[in-house]
């Protein structure tokens, strides 16, 4: 998949100090995104060695301790002598690799690779520090490991994805480098001063256990998300003024005594774009009417909940990050110990969770578009705002391309995290789906953008054929601003992809938020 064409705005991070309390959403973001430098703080360096005397000393021991003399999964009742364990870590690293299908974005498998590196660093882990410190100068060097899109099941955590990236710190398979040019690890590790990895006990295992491919494509996802809302409560705004609609129904009165605070924020966001609009209050004009479409006047009740949602998701996240993912864990009382916190349930309910609000987001904003094409429901807009409709066909098949995605938009919220499939010979027999639900939330936040590109095109286009009447000071910027970036405004049909992809990349870039915020202020 070839996402996010037009760079997010990523934190202004250069350089991440990692210790052993997890990290956050922005340094995420900044790793991922942004090719943050790593540093592991004098903390991280001395729970991790503290943690791996432990291991070393359970190692010496008689007794089996999963994960540090024993098989694993299904295997784990065998009891594996000292000279076959590095043998037995280089393995499990080398038979998990096992992913197929088309590589996921760079930006996945940084963000995949940081959050490993950050519950290694939480001294829970048993991994030696100079293996964390590899992880970290790979991640400096921009050294990428190839993964690919199929081989997790959410549980165990995502065991392939993180194998292909374990293998790249044993200088095996291949990795992009900073140039962008797939190679063998082995050369990429060489250029760059980096010496490989050789794997102790528990250190394969460590490497491999957690939901961090799942937790960075969410964390990703309410990123863009944000951006989008906001994005998608600035084009409800212009259609609505574009459809001459009534503003009163964003009184703030009215949403207070609803207090759900996605809506009431998402209301203020429209009425502060609204502010000053010679377009709006004509509903009672030549065609009289009291209210609204569900479209339009629902807008802040819909995009609300789905602002909520997210913000329900991002502390799901936070939880995350300050998790310690591993099995077997080391615990501060120096027990190593099973656990199930592998398991991706939470991180994969709000992942599909968001996938079903982004769906009702593009489809109440298509409704819109389509009402703005209608000219028995736009209000005095000519048919699909066409030049001279017969002859021109408007925005006719913009709608169709709209229509579309959001299909496929209803598709992706059906929820991955229902299904489980039983493997390892039943041994992990309830499984999350978690990898999956993210990435077919990545996909719906690629074509939300689009869609509200779309509505975007329509409604400033439609502000433009209000002759006579002037638009609020907010939505002229915008049409000022989206003009300057390539998208044309009304007269004869002309090729429309182009305009589309403008209208794409000025969304997905923040460049429609940055438009409007001189005016608006800062927006929610």
């Amino acid at each position: 998949m070839d996402m996010h064409t037009a760079a997010p705005a990523v934190p202004a991070v250069t350089t991440v100090l990692l210790g052993t309390a997890g990290t956050t959403v922005d340094d995420v973001v900044a790793v991922a995104r942004g090719n943050a430098r790593i540093e592991l703080t004098a903390e991280a360096v001395a729970a991790l060695a503290a943690s791996r005397e432990i291991v070393d000393a359970l190692a010496a021991k008689p007794e089996p301790v999963y994960g540090v003399s024993t098989g694993f999964g299904a295997l784990a009742s065998r009891h594996i002598s000292h000279e076959l364990r590095a043998q037995l870590q280089r393995n499990i690293v080398r038979s998990h690799a096992a992913g197929m299908g088309p590589r996921v974005e760079r930006e996945v498998v940084r963000a995949l690779m940081f959050l490993r590196l950050k519950t290694v660093a939480s001294g829970h882990t048993g991994v030696r520090p100079e293996v964390a410190q590899t992880m970290a100068d790979v991640l400096n060097a921009g050294i990428t490991p190839v993964v690919h899109e199929y081989g997790s099941l959410g549980c165990s955590g995502d065991l392939a994805p993180l194998s292909h990236c374990a293998l790249t710190l044993m200088g095996e398979g291949d990795a992009e480098g900073p140039d962008g040019v797939v190679r063998p690890a082995g050369e990429l590790l060489a250029e760059h001063g980096i010496v490989p990895v050789e794997l102790k006990e528990k250190e394969g295992l460590a490497l491999l256990n957690g939901t961090d491919g799942m937790l960075g494509m969410l964390i990703m996802a309410i990123a863009d998300l944000k951006r989008l809302y906001t994005s998608a409560d600035i084009t409800a705004a212009l259609s609505l003024e574009a459809l001459l609609g009534t503003e009163k129904v964003l009184a703030p009165e009215l949403h207070v005594i609803r207090p759900h605070p996605g809506q009431g924020a998402s209301a203020d966001n429209m009425l502060r774009v609204l502010e000053g609009s010679g377009l709006t209050g004509h509903h009672q004009d030549d065609a009289p009417r009291v209210q609204d479409a569900y479209s339009v006047r629902c807008a802040p009740q819909v995009a609300g909940a789905g602002r909520d949602t997210i913000a329900y998701a991002q502390t799901v996240a936070e939880r995350e990050l300050a998790a310690a993912v591993d099995n077997p864990v080391v615990l501060p009382d120096g027990r190593v110990e099973s656990n199930g916190n592998f398991h991706g349930a939470p991180v994969a309910y709000v992942l599909d969770f968001l996938a079903i609000v982004a769906a009702d987001l593009g489809s109440i904003a298509e409704r819109r578009t389509d009402r703005l094409l209608d000219k028995n429901r736009s209000h005095g807009l000519p048919a699909f705002l066409a030049d001279d409709a017969g002859v021109d066909s408007g925005l006719m098949i913009a709608q169709y391309t709209q229509a579309a995605l959001v299909s496929e938009m209803k598709r992706l919220a059906n929820p991955a995290s229902v299904d489980s499939i039983p493997s390892s010979a039943m041994q992990e027999d309830h499984v999350s789906m978690g990898w999956s639900a993210a990435r077919k939330l990545r996909t719906a936040v690629d074509n939300l953008t689009r869609i509200v590109a779309v509505e975007l095109y329509a409604a400033t286009r439609g502000i433009e054929l209000r002759h006579g009447l002037t638009a609020a000071p907010a939505s002229r910027a915008v049409v000022k601003a989206v003009r300057a970036a390539g998208v044309q405004g009304p007269g004869p049909d002309r090729f429309l992809a182009p305009d589309l992809a403008a209208a794409d990349a000025f969304v997905r870039s923040g460049g429609l938020v940055a438009a409007v915020e001189p005016v608006t202020g800062a927006l929610a």
